[in-house]
């Protein structure tokens, strides 16, 4: 018989073994309870988004739609890629034996994808918080989407559309977990290892840079807002602190004009910026151009000759004005749409770029802020907390702008063509609807036979003698009408009479029409004023504008603007004192000197039209009121300035300005001194 003790050694043998294999099994159990999880809560997950996509939001259509843009954000897109997914998820529980490693293929597979849509969704995700709370604020709005809540999410409970809005960001954040618990549950020789080490690793760093790009998207959208502030609240905003970042910035710069400092370089950055900076330049032009191509369009419209009755019954004259009555109602007023099809998107897409063009700007700013701290870093070896985080702020600006500008530039690229596609579609149309309109016409018109050019030649030829036609009318009828003398502008008696007796009645005129003078040499005028011709040309022979003196300038002035002045004597006078005046050239009789003992005279000036004062040489009237005038001209004898008193104060006004009136006569005697 054998010992009964001789059995413990060999029992004690194979214990170890069976402890081996009860934990192998345990982690298996663990294992397929961990993928059993991620198949099962992945299922649950898109059932949600689907809810949230159909049914909670086709319940909230009272909210703007753009308030559901924000709200849902891409949600569809990670429907979409979450579809796929877990149907690779349940397609791998056929092949148990290398479902784990299939499973880690997948996340690998994915991670880029979820990257992608992701991202969009946790940026956005702040912005929808806001909405919320702004509806908690409305009880009646926050009560009804409550309500819609709860009746297709019973679980969300008090939260609400916060419980719904915060479920991707969960999710993306839960798959590193539930990898990990899978690697856990994982013998280290086992061939699925290795993968699910680097799916996780992968999962991991697909959630640092969802975080990476909400903190850059943070940045960008605090310094691409568009604020209208006025002067006062630029100058409010103005501190210590920001003199001092801006001075630190300028020194800087000096320093790198100056060679003293090395400049940064990325060739990367502004080979994009380069590229933005033309595409920007693109819009800006095409936004010019088509605002005075819209300017001239609504011109062209305006005018219409088919309305003006030309009185000749019949003949090329009917048929042109039926052709384009035809042209006017039926074709150019479709052409309208250019606007909504062609300029408001022209202005959207100019409108986008300003955020960009303002996040260069900034960059810039704290590049130099970077290089200061990096300077700083060197010498001394630490930095300030500020000073740390102006560093980060430049790190991810440009990280942002290196990794979307590519993206902008190619869609304003694209949206850009997509417009003037747009509008020379448009054109095409309006040029196939004008011909087809004009076809039926055509062939009653009495010109159709004659070929372009030579129809232009026609129509010049006419034109030009019809235009002398009418400039030889307008000369005769000028000469055959009465001449029409403007009334004189108040003060100017003096002016006038001082350029007749040294010019002559001949070579007076007066401005018909106010002139706004627009270049160096020429004069702006005012409507009655009387000057005297110089010289009935410029110094290129131009006819149409005549060489002018007012008696203090001269300069030009359009010769269609001028009429003769016709020197009219009082009808008062004796006709030998009328052919007196004829002679010496002056409108009216030279007024007898008085005495200094006579009485004083019985006028006086008073202001005939308001004057506001823009200096403090000057000073301001009012029409009508009584002023003293102290000099007839200024310091450098200009007769266009008087120095007056009005109400205990001095300054000079436009003489042309003042007025004189007569006054009632003193009471009493007035005695000789």
């Amino acid at each position: 018989m054998a010992d009964p003790g001789t059995d413990n050694p060999s029992s004690r043998s194979e214990s170890p073994s069976q402890e081996g294999g009860g934990s192998e099994d345990k982690l298996l159990l663990h294992q397929r309870l961990a993928i059993r999880e991620l198949i099962d809560t992945e299922d649950s997950y898109l059932h949600l988004l689907r809810l949230c996509a159909s049914d909670i939001r086709s319940g909230l259509q009272q909210l703007p739609q753009g308030d559901l843009d924000i709200l849902f954000s891409n949600i569809n897109d990670i429907i979409q890629v979450s579809s796929r997914f877990l149907r690779g998820l349940q397609e791998t529980a056929s092949q148990e034996e290398e479902q784990v490693q299939l499973i880690g293929n997948l996340f690998l597979q994915f991670h880029e994808e979820f990257e992608q849509v992701y991202k969009v969704y946790c940026a956005n995700y702040d912005q929808a918080l806001l909405l919320v709370n702004a509806y908690r604020k409305e009880p009646e709005l926050q009560q009804e989407i409550q309500g819609i809540i709860e009746a297709v999410v019973p679980q969300a409970g008090p939260s609400g559309l916060s419980f719904v809005l915060v479920i991707p960001l969960q999710r993306i954040t839960k798959y590193p977990l539930l990898l990990q618990k899978i690697l856990e549950n994982t013998l280290p020789s086992a061939s699925a290892y290795p993968v699910l080490q680097r799916a996780t690793s992968a999962l991991q760093d697909v959630n640092s840079n969802i975080n990476e790009y909400k903190m850059r998207k943070e940045v960008a959208s605090k310094y691409t807002k568009v604020e209208q502030l006025s002067l006062r609240e630029r100058l409010a905003r103005i501190n210590t602190h920001t003199l001092s970042k801006k001075t630190t910035r300028l020194s800087h710069m000096l320093k790198q004009e100056a060679g003293l400092v090395p400049r940064t370089e990325d060739k990367e950055f502004d080979g994009l910026e380069e590229r933005f900076q033309w595409v920007l330049l693109c819009v800006t032009e095409l936004k010019s151009n088509m605002a005075a191509y819209l300017e001239n369009l609504e011109a062209f419209l305006r005018f219409r000759p088919h309305e003006c009755g030309v009185d000749i019954p019949g003949g090329p004259a009917e048929q042109y004005s039926s052709l384009a009555r035809d042209l006017q109602h039926e074709v150019f007023m479709e052409f309208q749409r250019l606007e909504g099809l062609v300029w408001q998107p022209l202005c959207s897409l100019a409108s986008v770029l300003v955020g960009p063009q303002n996040l260069i700007k900034k960059r810039q700013d704290k590049l130099l802020d970077f290089e200061r701290v990096e300077e700083k870093l060197l010498e001394a070896g630490t930095i300030t907390y500020e000073e740390e985080a102006s560093r980060h702020t430049y790190q991810a600006l440009n990280s942002l702008l290196v990794a979307e500008l590519p993206q902008l530039n190619q869609l304003v690229m694209q949206w850009l063509g997509q417009i003037v596609r747009t509008f020379v579609a448009l054109q095409k149309d309006l040029a196939d609807q004008a011909l087809q309109k004009a076809e039926s016409s055509m062939a009653q018109l009495p010109h159709q036979h004659i070929s372009e050019p030579d129809f232009r030649k026609l129509l010049e030829d006419t034109l030009d003698r019809t235009s002398g036609q009418l400039h030889s009318f307008r000369e005769s009828l000028e000469k055959a009408l009465p001449p029409t003398t403007q009334p004189l502008l108040p003060g100017s008696e003096r002016q006038m009479q001082a350029l007749l007796s040294r010019y002559g009645p001949e070579k007076l005129y007066q401005v018909t029409s106010s002139i706004n003078g627009t270049g160096t040499l020429d004069l702006t005028l005012l409507r009655g004023q009387i000057v005297a011709l110089l010289q009935n040309k410029d110094t290129k022979g131009n006819r149409s504008r005549w060489l002018v003196d007012t008696g203090g300038h001269r300069g030009y002035v359009p010769a269609g603007k001028l009429q003769q002045y016709h020197v009219v004597p009082s009808e008062k006078e004796p006709r030998g004192q009328v052919g007196l005046l004829e002679d010496s050239g002056l409108l009216t009789p030279e007024p007898t000197q008085v005495p200094v003992s006579a009485a004083p005279a019985v006028t006086q000036v008073v202001a005939a039209y308001p004057f506001v004062a823009r200096s403090s040489y000057e000073v301001s009237l009012q029409a009508g009121q009584h002023v003293k005038i102290l000099e007839a001209q200024d310091k450098k004898g200009n007769p266009e300035w008087s120095l007056v008193e009005v109400n205990g104060q001095r300054g000079y006004v436009p003489s042309s300005f003042l007025a004189t009136i007569p006054s009632p006569a003193p009471w009493g005697w007035s005695l000789p001194s």
